[in-house]
């Protein structure tokens, strides 16, 4: 009887000190906000608030580092690119000149002498045409965009190769979609004939509004065509009068 009895002595004893160090421990982590108790609803929220302090999710992490591509960037990649032979021969890249909110933007074939000496589109006697056809509809030449489907000369000015269109076409795609006409005047059969997937002729493909990407494109005659022939001028003023009324 005694041992029994001095057994469970200690063993109260035990137990009510090892209850005094389990609430001491309680009190010490319940004031640093770091006891999770599953029943308590007010602790876990609590636990659960500090935990994710300061957090940010991972996509709001990931969409604060991307960054807008501008013209600029573009340009500068445009500078760099050696996708093809062209940056070989080149003086300069003739990225594209005008508006970045123009509502009509000019799509020619690629840079010709004059272009690539001064790093300008249209600049030669074709460009001073298209400068006056532009003027022809209420517009400066500084409220539009010009550019190429080529961004580099190709060697005495011969017709771009299909390598070459498919390399330097998603430049252009990019500036588009930077720039957000509500109109595109395709200049000539290879403006025309890339941005809509086709080989019909530019006689066929003038003189009506076509849809690329949710935006109207008018294919015309180019203006170095205008002034080997000059009676193709009149289809031109008309396709012209079409853009002005769309816009």
């Amino acid at each position: 009887m005694p041992n029994n009895t001095f057994e469970r002595t200690e063993l109260l004893n035990i137990v009510k000190r090892v209850k005094a160090l389990v609430g001491a421990q309680r009190e010490i982590a319940d004031k640093d906000g770091l006891m999770l108790n599953l029943s308590s609803p007010r602790l876990d929220k609590r636990v659960n608030k500090r935990v994710n302090k300061g957090k940010q999710p991972k996509s709001a992490k990931k969409s604060s580092s991307v960054k807008q591509v501008t013209l600029e960037d573009l340009r500068k990649e445009v500078l760099n690119c050696r996708k093809c032979g062209l940056y070989k021969t080149r003086m300069n890249i003739v990225f594209g000149e005008g508006s970045r909110n123009a509502k009509l933007l000019f799509v020619g074939e690629a840079p010709g002498f004059e272009e690539d000496k001064q790093g300008i589109p249209f600049v030669g006697r074709a460009g001073q045409l298209l400068t006056k056809i532009i003027v022809s509809i209420g517009f400066k030449r500084g409220d539009v965009y010009i550019a190429n489907i080529l961004k580099c000369r190709p060697p005495q000015n011969r017709n771009p190769l299909p390598s070459e269109v498919k390399t330097c076409t998603p430049y252009l795609i990019k500036q588009i979609e930077l720039i957000k006409p509500e109109v595109i005047c395709a200049l000539g059969t290879f403006a025309a004939q890339t941005l809509l997937a086709t080989t019909e002729p530019i006689s066929k493909l003038r003189g009506r509004f076509h849809i690329w990407r949710d935006i109207k494109v008018m294919p015309t005659y180019h203006p170095a065509y205008l002034l080997r022939n000059p009676s193709a001028k009149r289809p031109v003023w008309q396709d012209m009068k079409k853009i002005r009324q769309a816009l």
